[in-house]
């Protein structure tokens, strides 16, 4: 008793029929329309998305005699089925590259490519499939017929790898069309496989439907074949649950409740979790793939809602409740971990796949959620400008409010307390009684004048972030700033040291540290800095890693970059490195 399969049963015979590659069907189907074939085509692409099939269609329109004029064979006559089927025909060859692949079988298909036709008016096509594993001395063999092929002999290559055929011989890429074909998305394969189901009388729902289309991962023959072998195991419709037993897949059923374990940090279920996955047989490696694809799902659903996501819809409540206990951050840092797992294949050839997943899972439970900036600087009661910090553990803090003993977190530094304290100890309420200096015009005359005017009789601390902007308008106009030293200047990093003092951070070695160590150099970029800030303001040099765009070359790495920006991050906002260092924060990508 012999059966076709599915994937050959149900082969298009038309340019039209072939789905999702469009961009290369209607060029051809033109191209025959129009009498502008080429001579040889390169057909590169994943497996089951349709190359050979349209090369087959290609050579059925070319030697159909019923061709119609829109360009499509009939795909009922002799011509057709012979080639259709991949039966022998003297007019079309097609040639397993991965088992013919030397120089002489090279030359052997170059001496054949001499003879013409079996009829006048039809066309010699050599399909070669899987055409990177020839040699490059095949390769060469073919150059010249390629470059000057006799008439009406047509040769189509295919191809999953087209960067071996760049390596082996370039000179073929010019020497044919190219066309590039696509993966076939999941809802094209869930809709042609219920157009199959429904012409074999089989009724099944999306359930069984989407877990074939995304375990054949783009290609329509594997997702027919899988298709097949679903319905040789049951007897008539089949359900979601023939669909696991027979592909061995975990059912998101599972993924839900290992979530459901990770969000309420129950560390010990884990390796229950993990025993209960190897007594009922599920492969590690089918666990782990789906791992990376229900989590990539969770962060979908969280950043775009459950329609943006290709999920079942009798699961998209559940999704959409699980994806708000957990923050869009915590799933990033989760499919990370789980694609750096296996970046280089070390889970795939792993003997302790077990204790790799147990790690995994329970590192994820153990994962420290993350908290934004906005939710930090609301914990410590304030918005990282000066303010006054308010209230402790309001409720505008999230997690890190909650996260964060009031009883640990210190008193504000001392620019926020010189804010808040009448400091009766100052001299604050002696430049009252002293008008004289008052006067517009003596003011204007003392401004520039003696530094001895304190400090601290300022209202309040200096606002950084109005500095920070003060600095580059300064430097931009070259106002009070040495001459040559602008540019230098910029790769510095401002922080608050004081009251009305500014820490000037450059890079190690910087001739500006020595420059502006001199008095008279550094107190005319002072008092053009304070103009601007409308207070007098005092620099301290101090010798660092600096980090503007004028600091030297030096090494990058992830974690120098994440130092860096928190650095940077902490400069601006004071509170928050009050909030790194007694929360124990730390930045993550």
């Amino acid at each position: 008793m012999s059966r076709t399969a599915l994937a050959r049963t149900y082969r298009p015979r038309r340019f039209a029929e072939v789905a999702t590659q469009e961009h290369v069907s209607e060029t051809l189907r033109s191209a025959v329309q129009r009498g502008r074939v080429a001579h040889a085509y390169l057909f590169c692409g994943p497996r089951g998305v349709g190359k050979t099939t349209l090369a087959r269609v290609l050579a059925m329109a070319l030697n159909c005699p019923n061709r119609g004029e829109d360009g499509e064979p009939c795909g009922v006559c002799d011509s057709c089925q012979k080639i259709w089927g991949g039966r022998t025909s003297l007019d079309v060859v097609e040639i397993d590259a991965a088992s013919n692949r030397g120089v002489d079988d090279a030359r052997d298909l170059r001496e054949r490519a001499m003879y013409a036709p079996s009829e006048e008016d039809r066309f010699k096509i050599y399909i070669i499939d899987e055409a990177h594993m020839l040699t490059r001395e095949a390769w060469n063999a073919l150059l010249k017929i390629l470059e000057e092929p006799p008439p009406r002999v047509i040769f189509v290559f295919a191809t999953t790898e087209p960067q071996k055929i760049q390596q082996a011989a370039p000179p073929i890429l010019s020497r044919c069309q190219r066309f590039d074909f696509r993966r076939i998305g999941t809802v094209d394969l869930v809709r042609r496989l219920r157009e199959v189901l429904s012409a074999e009388g089989v009724e099944a729902g999306e359930d069984v439907l989407l877990p074939i289309a995304q375990k054949a991962d783009g290609g329509m023959r594997d997702a027919l074949s899988l298709l097949d072998q679903v319905l040789s195991f049951t007897d008539g419709t089949p359900t979601s649950a023939d669909v696991r037993r027979v592909l061995g897949l975990v059912g998101s059923e599972i993924y839900l409740e290992l979530f459901d374990i990770l969000a309420e940090h129950r560390h010990a279920d884990v390796f229950r979790f993990v025993a209960r996955l190897m007594d009922e047989g599920y492969d590690l490696t089918e666990f782990y793939r789906g791992l990376a694809d229900f989590i990539r799902t969770l962060l979908i659903v969280k950043l775009d809602g459950a329609d943006g996501a290709e999920t079942r819809e009798d699961l998209r409540p559940q999704m959409e409740a699980l994806a708000g206990r957990f923050a869009a951050g915590d799933l990033l840092r989760m499919l990370a971990q789980v694609a750096e797992l296996d970046a280089d294949g070390r889970f795939r050839k792993s003997g302790e796949q077990r204790i790799l997943i147990e790690l995994l899972l329970l590192r994820f439970a153990y994962l420290e959620r993350t908290v934004t900036l906005e939710e930090v600087l609301a914990a410590v009661g304030g918005s990282g400008n000066g303010g006054v910090p308010g209230p402790q553990g309001n409720g505008s803090g999230g997690r890190a409010a909650a996260e964060a003993p009031p009883v640990r977190r210190p008193s504000p530094p001392p620019s926020t307390a010189a804010t808040r304290a009448p400091a009766p100890v100052q001299p604050a309420p002696e430049p009252e009684p002293v008008p004289p200096p008052a006067a517009p015009p003596t003011q204007a005359e003392t401004a520039p004048a003696p530094r001895p005017v304190p400090l601290e009789a300022a209202s309040g601390p200096l606002d950084i972030v109005k500095v920070r902007r003060a600095w580059k308008a300064v430097l931009e106009e070259g106002d009070g700033v040495p001459p040559g030293m602008s540019f230098l200047l910029r790769a510095a990093l401002l922080s608050l040291a004081s009251a009305g003092e500014v820490r000037v951070e450059l890079p190690p070695g910087s001739p500006v540290l020595d420059r502006l160590a001199q008095p008279a150099a550094r107190r005319p970029l002072e008092e053009a800095l304070g103009r601007r800030v409308g207070r007098p303001v005092a620099l301290a040099l101090a010798e660092g890693a600096g980090g503007g765009e004028a600091a030297g070359p030096q090494r990058i790495t992830a974690e120098s970059a994440r130092q860096d920006r928190l650095r940077r991050l902490t400069a601006e906002e004071p509170l928050l490195a009050v909030a790194v260092q007694e929360l124990d924060l730390e930045l993550v990508d």
